[in-house]
C-alpha cells in the first residue's frame, strides 16, 4: 500500500480503469463477429455502452492530473516548469500518435499512407494539454477565476455548437489540419469536442485543489457528483427538448436529436463519483503503476492489436472473425500482456533506451562505413536492389 496524503490515488486508479477497459473495448470491437453483434442481446448492449464511457473518462481525467499539477507549482507563468514540461509532453504525444500510424513498407517504397494523417486519441490528447497551457499562460495575470472559467465555458461552447460545427467539411484547410476537425477524412477522433472533456477535466482539478481541505469535502463531491451526473443522463435531452420549445431555438432541439456528449458527462460524472467513494481502497501500487504508464500501455496495444509500422497486427488477421467466448478469452489475455510489457519497459526502461542508443549509433557507423566503401559500380546495382526491394515490400502490402 502507498501513502500519500496530498495525492490523489483515486484519479490514478481511474486512469488504470479507463486504459484497461479502452484496451478490452478496442479488441472485442476489433475482433467480434458482426454475426455477434445484435443490438437485441443485452450484454451486448451492455458492453458497448460502457465501452462508451471510457473515452470521455479517459479524456477528462487526462485533463484533470495535467491541470491539477500545473496549478499546484508555486512559480506563475512561464516560470511554471510544468508549462515547459507540458509543451514538451504534449508535442511527443502527437509524435507518437503519428509514429503509430506509420508503415514501414510504404517507407520502403518511398510513400506514405493516408492513415498516417488520420487523427486519434494521442494527437487530441497532446493539442488538449498544449491548448491548456494556451489558456493558463493567457490568463496567469488576471485574477483566479478567469482560468477555470475559461476552461468550463470552452465545453459547454464545444459541446452545445457540436451540431451544427461536426457538419463542416473544414476542406478549406490542408487535409493533415483538417482531420483534427472532421472525421470526414476517417479520423477517429477530433480536437472539437473532444477539448471538451479535458477542458473539464482541469476545471474539476481546480475545484478539487482550491476545496480539496475543506471539511466535509468528499461527501459534498461525491454527491453532486452523483447529483450532476443523474440529471444529465436522464434529464439533459428533455431539458433540451423545453428549451426549445420556449425558445424556438433549432439548436437545442438538434443537441437533444443527439445528445450523446452531455449524456456522456453525465456518466463521468459518476464514474468519479464511484471511485471517490472507493478512494481508501485506491492506493494498490500496481493499479497506481499502471495508471503512471498508460502512455506505454496504449503504444503497445497499438502495435499488437493494429501492427503498427508493419500493418501485421491481430486486426489484420482476426477482424471480425472472432466468436463472443474467445474473444473475451482473448481480450483479458490481451489486457494482461499489454500491462505486464509496459511494467516490465516501465521497470527497465533507462537499460533498453540506453541499449537502443548504442544500437542506432552502431548502426549508422556501419551504414556510413559502408557507403564509404562501395565503389561506383557496386552502388549502381545496390540501388538496383533497393528498387527490387521495394517492389516486394509493395507487393506484400497489397
Amino acid at each position: 500500500m502507498v501513502k500519500d496524503s496530498n495525492r490523489l490515488f483515486f484519479i490514478d486508479a481511474m486512469r488504470a480503469w479507463a486504459i484497461l477497459m479502452m484496451l478490452q473495448g478496442h479488441f472485442i470491437d476489433g475482433l467480434l463477429d458482426t454475426l455477434f453483434r445484435d443490438p437485441e442481446n443485452i450484454f451486448y448492449t451492455t458492453w458497448k455502452y460502457f465501452r462508451g464511457i471510457t473515452a470521455p473518462v479517459f479524456f477528462t481525467v487526462s485533463g484533470f492530473i495535467f491541470t491539477y499539477l500545473l496549478i499546484k507549482a508555486k512559480d506563475n507563468g512561464w516560470q511554471n516548469p510544468r508549462v515547459k514540461k507540458g509543451i514538451k509532453r504534449g508535442l511527443q504525444l502527437l509524435l507518437i500518435g503519428y509514429l503509430l500510424r506509420l508503415n514501414l513498407f510504404g517507407l520502403l517504397v518511398g510513400e506514405v499512407y493516408e492513415g498516417f494523417y488520420l487523427v486519434d486519441v494521442l494527437h487530441c490528447i497532446g493539442l488538449s494539454l498544449i491548448s491548456i497551457i494556451g489558456i493558463y499562460l493567457l490568463t496567469s495575470k488576471s485574477n483566479k477565476f478567469l482560468f477555470p472559467s475559461i476552461l468550463f465555458f470552452t465545453t459547454l461552447i464545444l459541446f452545445l455548437f457540436e451540431p451544427y460545427y461536426k457538419q463542416w467539411s473544414f476542406s478549406f484547410l490542408p487535409e493533415i489540419i483538417a482531420n483534427y476537425f472532421t472525421k470526414s477524412n476517417g479520423s477517429v477522433f477530433t480536437i472539437i469536442p473532444w477539448l471538451g472533456y479535458t477542458t473539464l477535466g482541469g476545471f474539476i482539478s481546480i475545484l478539487f485543489s482550491r476545496f480539496k481541505n475543506f471539511n466535509y469535502f468528499y461527501p459534498t463531491a461525491i454527491s453532486l457528483s452523483i447529483a450532476i451526473g443523474l440529471l444529465l443522463i436522464f434529464t439533459s435531452s428533455d431539458g433540451f427538448v423545453f428549451l426549445f420549445q420556449q425558445t424556438g431555438i433549432q439548436l437545442f432541439q438538434m443537441i437533444e436529436l443527439n445528445n450523446y456528449l452531455f449524456i456522456r458527462l453525465g456518466d463521468v460524472f459518476l464514474v468519479f463519483a464511484l471511485f471517490m467513494i472507493f478512494r481508501s481502497f485506491m492506493t494498490n501500487k500496481t493499479i497506481l503503476k499502471v495508471g503512471a504508464n498508460t502512455l506505454s500501455i496504449y503504444v503497445i496495444h497499438f502495435v499488437i492489436l493494429y501492427g503498427s509500422f508493419t500493418g501485421l497486427g491481430l486486426y489484420r488477421f482476426f477482424h471480425h472473425q472472432l466468436n463472443p467466448i474467445v474473444v473475451i478469452i482473448g481480450a483479458i489475455a490481451f489486457i494482461f500482456i499489454c500491462t505486464f510489457l509496459a511494467l516490465q519497459y516501465a521497470k527497465h526502461e533507462y537499460e533498453i533506451k540506453s541499449e537502443i542508443s548504442r544500437a542506432v549509433l552502431h548502426l549508422k557507423l556501419e551504414v556510413f562505413s559502408f557507403q564509404k566503401s562501395l565503389t561506383p559500380k557496386v552502388k549502381f546495382y545496390f540501388s538496383k536492389a533497393r528498387i527490387y526491394v521495394a517492389r516486394f515490400f509493395r507487393t506484400v502490402k497489397n
